[in-house]
């Protein structure tokens, strides 16, 4: 059981807002079931409804390289995550930097393909989409209620 950061109409997310999107994605993907809870503000048709980039855990050594080749093959705009409490880029728990890829949110996306050609580009250890992973959702609504949803 995790949240997410959003989920569209297929129960595709974007998770890693707070950096820990490859420990998490291990989890679910060793995990029999996957269930996400989140609230009625992370549940949306498409993904960019909600959160406007995909965070990309990457090696130090090629930030560079993998955010030219990100405007270069998807288009959009990657940026390396910088932290607010303190100097310097976010690092992750296993040393590694976030960057947050910002799409084009006029293009229709493929997420499969889209997480395929990411994880392929050299120096990207894991990406914030999980697609086909996820089993259920719970979305806690405003007004107390939760919807359910099964993934397509």
């Amino acid at each position: 059981i995790d949240g997410c950061d959003e989920a569209d109409k297929d129960l595709t997310l974007i998770k890693g807002g707070g950096g820990c999107q490859t420990q998490e994605k291990i989890v679910a993907a060793y995990s029999d079931t996957f269930i996400v809870i989140a609230d009625y503000r992370k549940d949306s048709v498409k993904l960019g409804q909600a959160w406007k980039y995909v965070p990309i855990e990457v090696i130090p050594m090629a930030y560079r390289q993998v955010m030219a080749r990100l405007e270069e093959q998807m288009g959009g705009k990657g940026e390396l995550r910088m932290a607010k409490a303190k100097a310097g880029p976010v690092v992750t728990d296993n040393g590694n930097l976030i960057v947050d890829w910002y799409w084009d949110q006029a293009r229709e996306m493929n997420w499969m393909e889209v997480n395929t050609t990411i994880q392929c580009m050299a120096g990207v250890v894991e990406t914030g989409l999980f697609v086909g992973m996820a089993d259920k959702a719970y979305f806690g609504q405003e007004d107390g209620s939760v919807v359910d949803r099964d993934r397509n």
